[in-house]
């Protein structure tokens, strides 16, 4: 198995499904001139495709098991890139609401599913640096699609932005399609069983019962839900200051062009930065204190975000960013060191549906805000939001620790 060939179609899978899931962020303010809808009403075109991808990555991860891993992922990338080149032609605010669910759910089996397909397809051994590329390409993906949008958005409107990335999108599926290797005849094997459709039937069986178990472990233990609790909590006050970020540059004082506007989305580089780091940092410091440092450091950049000034502005979205990144992985990693391995599956599975409807929910909760009551008390609800995810990690995790003694 040529594992550069698996590289490059997770990468380039990766690039397509985010590019595509959060290319309407920098492009909230157009929609809302286009169709006259506050920010809360726009920023709907983010949350329903992240609300999508929540409520179909586990039935997704499920049927995996069932028609097979690589099948899943190139059905995503194909479908998701068709439906980001239909969305500039939405002949109303409504339709484009549900070609976004229809992409979100679309786009659910390339996250739901990659990692586990890497393990078929590479073994545990191999399987790192390939997830490593994954997590790349994701992360490329995401900052390429906002920054394309919001830079092309003056000359080609909101409709030639969305074609522009959607083209993109297609082109990454089609990399994807024409290089991700079908899982080799010896792990299918090893998957069914040698004694025919009877056992790889009662594997499946037995599979699927192990998924539900797995899933009631996860639910169980009070450190896990305290992940949970920050993935749904930091993951929601991320997207909501940045889909109202796109409100506040262009708005009064900072008064930026769509285009200039749009590369506060560089700021995701530092995510790749800080989470490393951490993840350096937990062997040394410990789980709890980095993830509640990584949550103060997110806290503090939100409220750097305050100001006036443009360039204290763009610090602030820095640190936000880092500390959030960093929060992100040290909580990710905490809910699979603790999970049972039989759960560890079902906690990342419960992980990333907290992690999208973190996303969906707490970025239309506070783009609300930001309509009625200004950037101000938007960071006010984000302040909140991330010490609650404090205090339910200390509480949560500690209540563990006793019951563990």
């Amino acid at each position: 198995m040529n594992a550069r060939r698996v590289t490059v179609a997770v990468a380039a899978a990766g690039i397509c499904s985010f590019s595509l899931l959060y290319a309407p962020q920098p492009l909230l303010p157009q929609l809302a001139a286009e169709f006259g809808l506050d920010p809360g009403a726009a920023s709907l075109a983010v949350s329903m495709g992240t609300g999508g991808l929540a409520a179909a990555v586990v039935p997704i991860a499920v049927l995996s098991e069932i028609v097979g891993k690589r099948p899943v992922v190139i059905v995503s990338v194909l479908a998701s890139a068709l439906l980001g080149l239909v969305l500039p032609f939405a002949p109303s605010y409504e339709v484009l609401l549900v070609l976004r669910v229809l992409q979100g759910i679309a786009i659910a089996g390339f996250p739901g599913v990659a990692a586990a397909y890497l393990t078929e397809v590479l073994g545990r051994a191999g399987v790192a640096g390939a997830v490593g590329a994954m997590i790349a390409g994701n992360t490329v993906g995401g900052m390429l699609g906002r920054l394309v949008a919001g830079g092309v958005t003056e000359r080609l409107g909101w409709h030639g932005a969305l074609a522009v990335v959607g083209g993109i999108g297609l082109l990454c599926a089609l990399l994807t399609v024409a290089t991700l290797p079908r899982v080799p005849r010896a792990s299918r094997r090893d998957r069914e069983g040698a004694g025919g459709v009877g056992e790889a039937t009662e594997s499946l069986g037995s599979k699927l019962r192990a998924v539900l178990s797995g899933f009631r472990v996860g639910l169980r233990r009070p450190v896990l839900w305290a992940q949970y609790g920050v993935a749904l909590l930091a993951m929601g006050s991320f997207v909501a200051l940045y889909n109202a970020a796109g409100f506040r540059l262009t708005g009064d004082p900072l008064n930026l062009s769509p285009a200039v506007a749009s590369l506060v989305f560089l700021c995701y580089a530092m995510g790749s930065v800080s989470s490393a780091t951490a993840g350096r940092l937990v062997a040394r410091y410990g789980r709890m204190r980095c993830l509640l440092m990584s949550l103060a450091l997110t806290a503090v950049g939100a409220a750097a975000t305050v100001w006036g000034s443009l360039a204290v502005v763009i610090a602030g979205f820095v640190v936000f960013t880092g500390g959030f990144f960093a929060a992100h992985a040290v909580a990710n990693g905490w809910a699979a060191a603790e999970a049972p391995t039989q759960a560890r599956a079902s906690a990342s599975g419960l992980y990333t549906l907290a992690y999208y409807l973190g996303s969906s929910v707490g970025g239309t909760v506070g783009s609300i805000v930001y309509g009625y009551a200004g950037w101000t008390w938007l960071v006010g609800t984000v302040a909140v939001w991330l010490g609650c995810a404090a205090a339910g990690v200390v509480l949560l995790a500690r209540r563990h620790a006793s019951e563990t003694v």
